[in-house]
């Protein structure tokens, strides 16, 4: 009667985790994101816990996310997770406005972003 189970968004060995808003600009989330890349669940961990940019401790959150969602949701190898994927996009601007002078004012764009993190089981080589 209800309705059909979605397919999953990504593979059979992979876990996902996505945050949706993130106060600050993508342009700066995708630096951090860069440094996650490609690199080991635990070596990215250690990067993140030891960065000097602010964005980076959003970014950790939802990287252990994804790890814990790999682990409980998926039974997977915690030990053996590889960051595939870490993609940035935009999200919702809070409009503010701040008063000028000869009474106008102007427009405040406060920017949050996405961040979509995916977790593979790598196969030991």
């Amino acid at each position: 009667m209800g309705k059909e189970a979605s397919p999953r968004k990504v593979g059979e060995k992979e876990a996902l985790a996505v945050g949706t808003t993130i106060r600050g600009s993508a342009q700066k989330l995708n630096l951090v994101a860069g440094l996650i890349r490609g690199r080991t669940a635990e070596e990215a961990l250690n990067i993140l816990s030891f960065s000097k940019k602010a964005m980076a401790v959003d970014v950790r959150k939802v990287l252990a996310s994804a790890i814990a969602n790999a682990e409980n949701n998926h039974n997977l190898d915690v030990d053996a997770l590889v960051v595939a994927e870490a993609s940035v996009g935009k999200s919702i601007s809070m409009k503010r406005w701040t008063p000028r002078a000869r009474g106008r004012s102007s427009r405040i764009v406060k920017p949050f972003s996405r961040v979509r993190i995916v977790v593979r089981e790598q196969q030991e080589a």
